[in-house]
């Protein structure tokens, strides 16, 4: 908000600017470029260098003032990471409310299921059948639809990812985010060592084109923009998985294993939840 505010001030310096006889045509054509384009990171970098080259020198104090502000000129990349404790439990309401206010800024949350900081409790994020400290029988509800629940405000960018099953979609989901003029939120799937992987905290990224591959992860985003051309904003970028990988994949992770060998009979219960 504090960036936004300078950053208004500026072009309220330029307007004031455009309507000086001090300033040239040409300058007074740079301040009308950065206003149409102050929003596009790209675009305003090149337009800030040659506005901050002619007002140089100047002694005209709006000049001189809009120098002052010089690191306001560019558009500033704002992100904000956390974990799934924090996005999905103990600070959803202070995430909820950021989202909520439409300013631009960017989320990436990496959702390891579980409080993975603190030792592996159940939090919100983590899926049904999943066993973790305060659910040693395996968790009997399911997992909180974080994604589904930023995108019902229909302005919130918002995209499901994991690197290690597409890197290019893990990449495209990021700049599409940083372009989006409001709020932001990826979710990324992260393997952590809560999972108990039978195959090492090594193969992590190879966990995750397995997740993705079965169907017990899916990637897609929720681009607002979209709507705006008249297209349907929620884009499917997963394939359809092959179900019959789903179970050996729950029995590479000791957490879905360690169900099957103390409570048989409901794992197979659960699995199916």
């Amino acid at each position: 908000i504090a960036q936004a505010s300078m950053r208004n001030r500026v072009g309220d310096l330029m307007q004031k600017a455009r309507k000086s006889a001090d300033f040239s045509d040409s300058q007074k054509e740079l301040f009308v470029q950065w206003i149409e384009n102050k929003d596009n990171g790209e675009a305003v970098k090149e337009i800030s260098a040659q506005i901050v080259a002619v007002l140089t020198g100047m002694e005209n104090e709006i000049a001189k003032e809009i120098l002052s502000l010089e690191k306001y000129l560019t558009k500033k990349s704002i992100w904000v990471f956390g974990g799934d404790g924090w996005a999905y439990d103990i600070g959803f309401g202070g995430l909820d409310h950021v989202l909520a206010m439409g300013q631009d800024i960017n989320v990436l949350v990496l959702d390891t299921e579980v409080y993975s900081n603190t030792g592996g409790q159940s939090s919100k994020s983590t899926p049904t059948a999943a066993v973790a400290k305060f659910a040693a029988a395996g968790k009997r509800i399911r997992k909180k639809d974080l994604g589904m629940i930023a995108a019902t405000y229909g302005y919130v960018y918002v995209a499901q990812v994991a690197m290690g099953a597409n890197q290019a979609h893990y990449l495209k989901a990021l700049k599409e985010a940083e372009e989006y003029n409001g709020p932001s939120l990826i979710i990324a799937y992260s393997p952590c060592i809560s999972h108990g992987l039978r195959s090492g905290m090594g193969m992590a990224q190879t966990e995750q084109k397995k997740a993705v591959e079965c169907g017990y992860w899916s990637l897609w985003r929720y681009n607002p923009k979209l709507e705006e051309e008249g297209k349907n904003p929620f884009v499917l970028d997963s394939k359809e998985p092959d179900w019959s990988k789903f179970r050996d994949f729950l029995m590479g992770e000791v957490r879905y294993t360690q169900l099957v060998k103390s409570f048989p009979h409901e794992a197979d219960e659960l699995f199916e939840a």
